[in-house]
């Protein structure tokens, strides 16, 4: 029952104690990573203070009678949960571990105090589907033991802020089962703050980082009070790719105990806020991030006498949903009205409402285009019910671009002067992908040509080539399976283990395997049933060890490995740890025998040899889960001596194969995409990769066995279509958003072949 933890002691496995927040702030610090030094006082410490004060049937009483679609119930439910937890008294243990910890910081034997940064750190914050960003409270400057103390109880206070309770009810999170840690703070007394995407958040570009500063403290970018200068650095050279420098007057700085805004000196107002070569070094410190933590990163910074600091990283959240966006595309070609910065890919008509405070937003309705100076938390409800976002103000990582992009809202920012350009009542189309505004309905007038075939078609196109679709998110499931296509060809394991959250091999330890069977074949049966009786290919886990050490525990069994992606995965995984591999097995089984659900098949990643695949067979063959007419087993064609080896991988038993082609693009040539410097070089088409492409088909169309392809290759290349049709590939796999896109070609092209 730890009252605090420093940063030295706290790694990405304290989430549960220190919040998102505070576990990358400690994983960063043992990183070295260049963090001010701090600690973090743990949830343990909130939900003692809940109990002991008797407050969760008090706040339960609010929440239970309020409407939080309804802006003035859901401010009123806010204001007195607040003033409960403010008013409610401190354990004393807490208060002075929280004194002791300021004291340390400041220094015992300094005879002035140091001004700390107090910030709020939900503990299911940054989780892999959600981000809290935002919707708690940071209290910037503060000094003082006392001070430091009470603005820790207004950060408890802030979990119950309009915006947090919204959320925490649109996505189904008990609010008492999320706690807050606050995490205590050295503060840099930033002369520029910023804040870096590790991918580019609008387009989704991965070669692109982006790089965005102000002059003075953090908050304002945040908030959207000014809009931020602009670099976007290309990650194969370093290259600077663009540059937008923008005026600045005002900033926030640090005014004795508290922050107030001042005007920027007028010989700073125009100048660049940074030099390139700090815009490289910042670039390449999140580079080495994104790699530690395996996926894209928002990661917040501060100068201060030119030196660096690292002060928040947390996974970008968008990435999926911004992608599906972005294909479904509507290209305008007309001139815009007004250009603003692209902060939430999509297009948009709608009639403008324009709003100047959270007081107005009851008179945005289902449909509008929003347009205000610059958005706060309490325009949540708002900014979810609306076509599209616009604002004079902010960047891309302002709080309306990362909430816009969360909730998949077309938005445009930093407009300069929408709310004086458009007036109320008049319709407005946005392009949130270019930035670009107009006057009127300019969608209307948009060829036919635009709108996909297959848009209410009564007659979907059909082809020989089967046409299946990449899944992994259980909730997907159902609204997929609608679709036209022929079954899933990629079932992935790993969105549904990290929904089980903890390490399996602590699950063993722990006795509960048998709870960690049932949820994985609960997650199995979603896709099963609503594809019946389509096959299910369900790909056996393949997380690399990086990937599982930020599971619950996984530091615990995981070791670490300078190259993941040809470390500890796939078959030799099941070989070393079959006690792992068996619970997906007995999963598998029970979804087969107890369910009744017979199209779920399974397929092996990551096998290096004909060896280690007639391993995994016979521990298949041991559960019972034996090859027949209605359970097939394939194997994931993604290294190299696959292709080589592929006739004696075939005689060891296999009933059809699935070309990976980004791995087997990446160990073709020898290059990880992820890594910046290589990443340029990434190219499926290449033709050492479309000669292992080609064989590989055309030895399993000779052998009899069924070839498939789930990479990412095919949605990229229509023409890679073209040749993998002629030369009999027997399905192709793609994500959902390019499944009536990829059918259409492959009809196409499948004429071609008939016609040649």
């Amino acid at each position: 029952m730890t009252n605090i933890l420093w940063f030295k002691e706290i790694s990405f496995e304290d989430v549960p104690l220190v919040g998102g927040k505070g576990a990358n702030l400690g994983e960063m610090y043992n990183l070295g990573i260049p963090v001010p030094n701090g600690f973090v006082v743990t949830s343990n410490s909130y939900f003692r203070f809940v109990k002991e004060n008797n407050l969760k049937p008090k706040i339960s009483d609010i929440l239970e009678t309020t409407d939080v679609d309804q802006p003035d119930q859901l401010l009123a439910a806010s204001r007195k949960i607040k003033q409960l937890i403010k008013t409610s008294p401190m354990p004393n243990d807490i208060a002075i571990d929280i004194m002791k910890g300021y004291k340390k910081l400041s220094g015992f034997a300094s005879l002035q105090d140091m001004p700390v940064a107090v910030r709020s750190s939900a503990t299911a914050e940054d989780s892999a589907d959600a981000s809290f960003a935002g919707q708690q409270e940071t209290f910037l400057n503060v000094i003082g033991e006392a001070n430091v103390v009470q603005r820790v109880r207004d950060c408890w206070a802030s979990l119950f802020t309009p915006r947090s309770i919204f959320y925490r009810v649109k996505k189904r999170y008990n609010h008492f089962k999320v706690g807050v840690a606050v995490p205590v703070q050295k503060q840099i007394q930033s002369e520029v703050s910023g804040i870096m995407f590790t991918v580019n958040p609008v387009n989704n570009n991965k070669n692109e980082i982006i790089v965005e500063t102000i002059w003075g403290l953090g908050e304002y970018i945040v908030q959207g009070q000014v809009t931020p200068d602009q670099i976007i650095l290309d990650k194969s050279n370093w290259s600077i790719i663009s540059k937008n420098h923008v005026t600045q007057d005002v900033q926030l700085v640090k005014s004795n105990q508290e922050t107030r805004e001042v005007s920027v000196p007028k010989s700073k107002q125009k100048k660049a806020k940074i030099s390139d070569e700090m815009a490289k070094k910042i670039a390449k410190i999140g580079q080495k991030l994104h790699n530690h933590y395996g996926k894209p990163q928002d990661i917040e910074f501060a100068i201060y006498k030119d030196q660096l600091y690292i002060v928040q990283t947390r996974p970008i959240t968008t990435i999926t949903s911004n992608q599906k966006t972005i294909d479904k595309q509507v290209d305008i070609s007309k001139e815009a009205d007004l250009k603003g910065e692209p902060a939430s890919p999509g297009t948009a008509t709608g009639i403008a409402v324009l709003i100047k405070s959270p007081k107005e937003i009851n008179k945005v309705k289902k449909g509008h285009i929003l347009v205000t100076s610059m958005t706060s938390p309490d325009f949540v409800p708002a900014m979810k019910r609306v076509n599209g976002i616009i604002t004079d103000k902010g960047g891309q990582t302002s709080h309306a671009a990362i909430v816009s992009r969360e909730l998949g809202v077309p938005c445009v920012v930093g407009a300069k002067t929408a709310t004086k350009n458009f007036k109320e009542g008049e319709v407005v189309t946005i392009n949130g992908t270019t930035g670009e505004i107009w006057h009127g309905n300019v969608m209307s007038s948009l060829p036919s040509t635009n709108v996909p075939k297959h848009h209410g078609s009564k007659t979907p196109t059909k082809t020989a080539t089967k046409i299946y679709v990449n899944l992994g998110e259980p909730e997907l499931a159902k609204t997929v399976s609608k679709r036209h296509v022929d079954g899933v060809g990629l079932l992935r394991a790993e969105f549904m283990i990290a929904n089980i959250g903890i390490h399996p091999k602590k699950m063993i330890a722990d006795g509960k395997q048998k709870e960690y069977i049932e949820k994985l074949a609960l997650g199995l049966s979603q896709f099963c049933k609503n594809f019946n009786p389509r096959p299910v290919i369900y790909r056996a886990t393949d997380f690399k060890t990086n990937e599982y050490r930020f599971l619950k525990w996984g530091k615990l069994y995981e070791p670490e490995e300078p190259n993941p992606l040809l470390g500890f995965r796939g078959a030799t995984r099941y070989i070393n740890s079959p006690d792992v591999f068996s619970m997906e097995l007995e999963a598998i089984k029970m979804v087969r025998n107890k369910f009744n659900l017979k199209n779920l098949w399974l397929m092996i990643p990551f096998v290096r040899t004909p060896q280690e695949m007639a391993r995994v067979k016979q521990i298949i063959t041991d559960h019972g889960l034996l090859r027949s007419p209605t359970f097939k087993l394939f194997m994931m064609v993604e290294i190299p001596s696959n292709v080589i080896l592929l006739d004696k991988f075939i005689d060891v038993g296999i009933d059809g194969i699935s070309i990976g082609s980004n791995d087997l693009t990446m160990l073709t040539l020898g290059l990880d995409r992820d890594n910046g410097e290589v990443a340029k070089d990434f190219n499926e088409m290449d033709p050492a990769v479309l000669w292992s492409l080609k064989r590989a088909v055309t030895k399993a169309k000779k052998r009899g066995i069924t070839s498939s392809i789930c990479g990412q290759a095919p949605s990229n290349h229509p023409d890679l279509v073209e040749k993998l049709v002629r030369w009999g590939v027997t399905s192709i796999s793609v994500s959902p958003d390019a499944i009536d896109r990829t059918r259409e070609v492959v009809s196409w092209a499948e004429k071609r072949k008939v016609s040649k």
